[in-house]
């Protein structure tokens, strides 16, 4: 295992400044619906010594996906984190709650931090509804690039079209569930 490590930031694409890929072995536990696993101090250190936030990572959950998910490590307290795994995680992988994996991380220093770029078709969209694009404008910046991920990610034209004008109705104010929320005035 030691020579996959020593590639292991190459082959997810990670920080080259040195910083070392982490290997382990952990259970994969839940936190109410959550399934985590645990990331020591000492391991998160190895990643970036002192950092207090969440942290983003590639990761990899024995040896799977090839090309490493993108993720943050969660910080819990007294440098202690959590790598929690969403279902396509575990899914790809074939691991469940309860199972003892293989965990790869590597400091993903390709993360941006803030809102994401908004495409033209978007712009547009907002050029049209002023009202929406205060809405998305009050968004704390996490909740903007969900938004804009969550729009960019589909496929057909057709779905972009009806979850486009949901997003422009909730964001001008309109009481409705879009993105497995409840929304009520652009929040």
């Amino acid at each position: 295992m030691r020579s996959r490590l020593a590639i292991f930031p190459a082959i997810m694409g990670a920080d080259t400044d040195g910083n070392a890929a982490v290997s382990f072995k952990a259970v994969i536990e839940l936190e109410g619906v959550n399934p985590f696993v645990r990331v020591r101090a000492d391991r998160a250190a190895r990643l970036r010594p002192g950092w207090r936030k969440p942290m983003p990572v590639l990761a990899r959950i024995n040896g799977l996906p090839a090309k490493a998910w993108r993720i943050h490590l969660v910080p819990k307290g007294s440098g202690l984190f959590f790598l929690y795994l969403h279902g396509r995680v575990r899914a790809d992988s074939g691991t469940g709650v309860g199972d003892r994996v293989t965990v790869e991380i590597a400091f993903n220093a390709a993360y941006k931090p803030g809102p994401a770029p908004l495409p033209a078709w978007l712009r547009t969209a907002f050029r049209e509804r002023p009202a929406a694009y205060a809405g998305y404008k009050a968004l704390p910046p996490g909740r903007q690039k969900e938004l804009v991920k969550n729009l960019v990610r589909l496929k057909s034209t057709e779905a972009r079209a009806r979850n486009l004008d949901m997003a422009l109705r909730v964001l001008s104010g309109e009481k409705a569930r879009f993105m497995a929320r409840d929304w009520s005035g652009g929040k």
